[in-house]
């Protein structure tokens, strides 16, 4: 393996000198750091930044921590941020928690013990008090789901509103019976969905019963497939459906495919999330778009700033994006004759 002392016999320099050029010491001259770059990459050096950071140097690793990298939201996301995380010259590292907060705990030990620059978090329901206090330890924000005791800076979307909009249309098509599907009430953003999905019914005038809910802890294709079936085969089948999670939609298209549910002279559905498929599925889905690129890029401009100024306190800092209805073919007034089928 090529070391800095390698680099410093080929060019008659010092130790020092290399590792100084190559840190970017301003006592060393443009000319000098140049020779010794090329002769690193000539070479094939390889720094050891682990060493480093033993002598003080700061990590360029942001790590994102987030419950499933096969929600496609987060997958998203992920991508972004690191497109905007490399032209600051920053890396990202991912981790996955599967919504288990002991598996949190171990993922943000291990970052903190690899001293990474700073943390964006989706936290699980109830963080571990030591995942708290790790957090206070590194700089970190948190995105989509806020928890009161990991801070005050956060990224989201008005969940609430998207909820009510997307309800508030079916209302406005006439539907009485509508059903909503989504994540857990624990959760910061099921409750807030929840609550957008109530708050339409009442300002159409519809009693709460006129809803029917399916809260799925965590949301998943498979529960979205379940819970079509339940929906169908119950009594009173709602003449609408909205979600509120981009798997459980996964799972209700394919589940209303197979069946061979007419959409939406049978069902009017309204999706969660804009899947590239989504806007192609039957008649079109209907569905809440989620300015996904607009978090990413305004979580990945804060936080570079932040490990750039390294302010002695971050004040409390808010940053709220909103969805939009994005109107296709799945939704019209209930027994609206069609012919069309939910098969892709």
């Amino acid at each position: 393996m090529i070391t800095t002392r390698d680099i410093a016999e080929r060019l008659g320099v010092s130790v020092s000198t290399v590792g100084r050029a190559l840190s970017d010491d301003p006592r060393i001259s443009e000319e000098t750091k140049f020779r010794v770059r090329q002769a690193a990459s000539e070479m094939g050096y390889v720094g050891n930044r682990a060493a480093r950071m033993m002598r003080g140097a700061s990590s360029n690793v942001v790590a994102l921590v987030i419950p499933d990298i096969r929600n496609s939201f987060y997958s998203t996301i992920a991508h972004q941020l690191s497109k905007n995380m490399q032209a600051e010259g920053f890396q990202l590292m991912l981790s996955e928690t599967d919504d288990d907060r002991m598996v949190e705990l171990r993922h943000l030990r291990e970052l903190s013990a690899n001293r990474v620059a700073g943390v964006i978090i989706v936290p699980t329901a109830r963080p571990h008090g030591d995942s708290v206090k790790l957090l206070r330890t590194l700089p970190h924000l948190q995105l989509l789901r806020r928890h009161p005791a990991l801070g005050s800076q956060w990224f989201g979307v008005d969940d609430h509103e998207a909820l009510r909009q997307a309800t508030a249309h079916l209302v406005e098509l006439g539907h009485t019976r509508i059903a909503y599907m989504g994540g857990p009430e624990e959760l910061p953003t099921g409750a807030e969905r929840l609550r957008g999905f109530h708050s339409a019914l009442r300002e159409g005038g519809l009693p709460d019963d006129a809803g029917r809910t399916e809260l799925w802890p965590p949301s998943s294709v498979d529960h979205g497939r379940r819970a079509t079936r339940r929906l169908l085969d119950g009594p009173d089948t709602p003449t609408a459906l909205v979600l509120g999670s981009t798997q459980l939609t996964l799972g209700v298209l394919e589940e209303l495919s197979e069946q061979g549910v007419k959409v939406p002279g049978e069902l009017s559905v309204v999706g969660f999330g804009d899947e590239p498929g989504f806007s192609w599925w039957g008649p079109g889905l209907t569905t809440t778009g989620l300015p996904i690129q607009e978090m990413a890029t305004g979580c990945a401009l804060w936080l570079m700033r932040r490990l750039k100024t390294k302010p002695d306190n971050d004040g409390p800092y808010t940053s709220v994006s909103l969805g939009s209805l994005v109107l296709r073919g799945s939704t019209a007034p209930p027994g609206a004759a069609t012919t069309t089928s939910g098969r892709g």
